[in-house]
């Protein structure tokens, strides 16, 4: 069965009721007799286990493009610095190393 919840017009109270769809709804304050007003409120409604949308037929391969603007900006921020990294350690490499030569 359901939650449902009220407010209270006169006190303000607050009231969770658990009642069948078929009932009527409150419509007096337990408290001050005043007028019971019905909330309307989130579920916590989840559906879980196979057969749904998100886990069965979800596209996975394109995450990216569902990445925020920002995001896409620090990933992109992210590869531009490693490959200047590592154009920077092949220089290095390249003018560390000294020719050889050998001898016969």
């Amino acid at each position: 069965m359901p939650i449902y919840e009220y407010v209270c017009e006169k006190c303000n109270g607050h009231l969770e009721i658990i009642q069948k769809i078929t009932e009527e709804p409150l419509t007096t304050c337990p408290d001050c007799k005043g007028q019971l007003k019905k909330m309307i409120s989130n579920t916590s409604f989840v559906l879980k286990g196979t057969g749904w949308y998100v886990t069965d037929y979800a596209s996975k391969k394109d995450s990216s493009a569902k990445a925020s603007p920002s995001q896409k900006r620090k990933d992109s921020s992210t590869t531009t610095a490693e490959a200047a990294s590592r154009k920077k350690n092949r220089q290095l490499q390249a003018s560390d190393s000294s020719p050889c030569s050998y001898s016969v």
